[in-house]
């Protein structure tokens, strides 16, 4: 029994007569007749017995018609979700984000994403670079952010905007009394800021050469994050990026870096896997929630 078939059965249990199961389906009489026919041709036993002008159904339609709307109903729950997925209404978006992105752009996206498609499940995942590129190749994840634009050629990196850098200061240091501070202020301090090897610590270096000035960490860190910490302990100035909202911490003074480098905040696809439409919607909400987000660093600065 056909889909249409076993839509025209039910209608007739339910209807009792050909008219209103007609009117129910919104076709012809005819048409629903030849369908019936059809349908009992092709089972090899009649299905309704036409008593005054009514249709009664025979015990073997009694029998399958439980079946029937079991059946049925599972139809129009995957109609509904094939509908809800080609709309974005559904879904598992999985986001695998560097922690300045994760906690600065994420939240924004995602709450967008949960007031206009509640049904949506929505992943996070905090990473290292090397851990997101690996989680988008598995399809453990379908979009990436992090702050680099330097990956394998299968990573596609869409760039949606650029951060520079900040210095974190304990509560009542010296330097706190300048509004931002250059990489000439740093130079003698103890510093705290990314290992080498690193996309921020290559552009730290390039520009502190072009500067004329020697930055040389005295402890190195892997996320920016883990700086707050070391600096509320008093063990020296950070210099982190920009786009984590410093302000929240308590006993850190935040300045900005004055003429320092910038590095690019980049949208991460597989170029190997396709997007969902749920993704789709995601993806764009991150790159308004970053625009949004560098528009009030901008406007703060």
């Amino acid at each position: 029994m056909r889909a249409r078939q076993l839509e025209v059965f039910i209608a007739v249990m339910r209807a009792g007569t050909v008219t209103a199961a007609a009117r129910m389906l919104n076709i012809s009489q005819p048409a629903l007749s030849q369908i019936l026919l059809h349908t009992e041709d092709e089972l090899g036993f009649t299905l309704f017995e036409r008593v005054k002008g009514r249709l009664r159904p025979t015990p073997e339609a009694l029998e399958i018609f439980p079946d029937a709307e079991r059946l049925s109903a599972g139809l129009e729950g995957l109609r509904r979700k094939t509908t809800d997925l080609r709309l974005g209404r559904t879904g598992l978006v999985r986001v695998a984000a560097s922690p300045p992105p994760a906690m600065a752009i994420l939240p924004r996206a995602f709450t967008k994403i949960r007031a206009q498609h509640p049904n949506i499940v929505l992943r996070a995942h905090s990473a290292p670079i090397a851990a997101i590129v690996d989680m988008l190749r598995a399809g453990d994840a379908s979009l990436g952010v992090a702050m680099d634009d330097r990956l394998p050629p299968d990573i596609e990196a869409e760039v949606i905007g650029s951060v520079g850098f900040a210095c974190l200061l304990p509560t009542g240091h010296v330097l706190a009394g300048k509004t931002e501070l250059t990489l000439a202020d740093l130079a003698g301090e103890e510093l705290i800021s990314y290992r080498g090897n690193t996309r921020p610590a290559d552009e730290l270096a390039h520009a502190a050469r072009a500067q004329g000035v020697t930055l040389s960490p005295s402890l190195e860190i892997d996320v920016s994050i883990s700086a707050v910490g070391f600096v509320q302990a008093g063990l020296g100035i950070a210099l982190v990026d920009a786009l984590l909202p410093w302000h929240q911490f308590a006993g850190l003074a935040v300045r900005l870096l004055a003429n320092g480098p910038e590095f690019p905040i980049a949208l991460l696809t597989s170029r190997t896997r396709a997007l969902s439409r749920a993704d789709e919607l995601m993806r764009d909400q991150i790159r308004a929630a970053c625009s949004a987000v560098l528009g009030e660093r901008r406007s703060k600065a």
